[in-house]
């Protein structure tokens, strides 16, 4: 009977560390290799790796491009043996481009848990990009130095709260006074510096430059999943160059040398209260607590809609998608893709996994493995959330991933330069946009 029991036992062992395997990290001789988007979380997903394969025994290698090379680091590395068995793309888009390294993910058990299955990237029914996180972005502000303004006896304007600050012509008044005020006030300006090195201009040429297209695509009924798209009027430039030119002229930096700013840089001034508002998304609170002497404190962190004077928008929230659809190598080995998929499995679904999820990479999940109480506990993923979840503004889409290419960006960027150093016009810049936008798209 012993001996018995001990072999039933035994097989019971087996049969469990085999289901076990078959979830996360079946072959312990296949390494993962993953491309990560984000450099500003590249030290955790090293963590990540460690604690896998502390785990399963799987080794899996990050690898980060750094900001603005993503697409050109991918297709250097595709043909080679470093090749990433997983890599991501922005959206529609970004699978146009590299739709023949696309599996199909529509069986895997990642898509299974997506909580909206709308947001994957399919084509003719298939699916092949899976959404990882949700982000959102808009004008961070530090309410301890926006509450010291209000309470100034000689400011210029009636605003005693950011709650009633719900259209541009409202922030502008209250920017330009602050701004006039920024002695007693202990900043260097109202907002930190708009960081226009080449690479560093994202949060320009496509987070702010998303709403102004956002509301052309939207208000002239454009189908998104059409050629319409390939054609872009700017209608909405002036509201661009509305809140453009309050972030150049009432900020920390003279607009002339913004062209050596670096995002860090931004996000440091802002940290060490130096200024009081800063455009970025929920993603910036890792580098905002990160930085040695931060003042900012958690609970006076928050969010308000970026404003440029569209009408109906004090009905406005924040911009809310995702622009990281999470792919698996199609050209890898059968045997990489399945240590693939285990990898995910075990990053969204397991406790060690979701712990890292939502803890130290902050993300907001779209897996229904998380539970309520399995969300980010900073103040700016919390502040996302809040504002999805209010039903008396609308969110604004991600409507970037359309953005015909990374050179249209680029040349954006440097337009946005040239423009704050004067040396374009602004009409210069709205040609530069139309006609690069028209020329890239006719590359798809």
């Amino acid at each position: 009977m012993k001996k018995t029991t001990a072999l039933i036992m035994s097989f019971i062992m087996l049969i469990t560390l085999g289901g076990c395997n078959s979830i996360f990290g079946s072959d312990k001789d296949v390494t993962v290799r993953f491309l990560n988007f984000k450099p500003e979380i590249a030290s955790v997903y090293t963590d990540v790796a460690k604690a896998y394969k502390d785990e399963t025994g799987v080794t899996v290698i990050v690898d980060t491009a750094a900001n603005n090379t993503y697409e050109s680091t991918l297709a250097a590395k595709l043909g080679t043996s470093e090749a990433p068995t997983i890599f991501q793309i922005n959206g529609p888009r970004g699978y146009a481009n590299w739709s023949d390294y696309c599996k199909d993910l529509t069986d895997s058990e990642l898509y299974k848990h997506l909580n909206d299955k709308s947001m994957a990237v399919t084509k003719d029914g298939k699916v092949y990009g899976i959404p990882y996180l949700i982000e959102g972005y808009g004008i961070i502000y530090n309410e301890e130095i926006t509450d010291k303004y209000f309470a100034l006896d000689d400011k210029n304007t009636d605003f005693m709260s950011m709650d009633e600050i719900n259209n541009f012509e409202k922030l502008s008044r209250l920017v330009t006074d602050m701004q006039a005020s920024k002695e007693k006030l202990g900043i260097k300006g109202v907002f930190a510096a708009t960081s226009l090195k080449s690479g560093e201009d994202w949060r320009w040429q496509t987070h702010l430059a998303n709403i102004p297209i956002y509301y052309e695509f939207k208000n002239n009924n454009i189908d998104l999943s059409s050629d319409q798209t390939k054609v872009l009027n700017f209608e909405y430039a002036q509201n661009f160059k509305n809140i453009f030119d309050l972030y150049l002229n009432n900020s920390t930096t003279d607009p002339k040398l913004l062209g050596s700013k670096i995002v860090d840089e931004s996000m440091a001034e802002f940290a060490l209260g130096q200024c009081a508002m800063v455009q970025n998304g929920n993603w910036a609170w890792s580098q905002i607590n990160g930085i040695t002497g931060n003042t900012v404190k958690e609970n006076k962190i928050k969010f308000l809609p970026i404003y440029t004077g569209i009408e109906g928008e004090e009905k406005q929230g924040l911009c809310i998608g995702t622009e990281n659809f999470i792919c698996i190598n199609s050209k890898a080995s059968e045997e990489e893709q399945k240590a693939a998929e285990d990898f995910l499995n075990w990053l969204f679904t397991s406790d060690t996994g979701k712990d890292f999820v939502t803890n130290k990479l902050d993300f907001i999940s779209p897996f229904n493995t998380f539970t309520n109480d399995e969300i980010p506990t900073d103040p700016l993923a919390k502040q996302v959330i809040e504002w999805s979840k209010r039903t008396d503004v609308d969110s604004v889409p991600w409507n970037f991933t359309l953005f015909p290419s990374q050179t249209f960006k680029n040349d954006f960027g440097a337009a946005l330069l040239q423009y704050a150093q004067g040396n374009k016009t602004w009409t210069d810049v709205v040609t530069t946009v139309t006609e690069q936008w028209r020329a890239e798209s006719a590359k798809l």
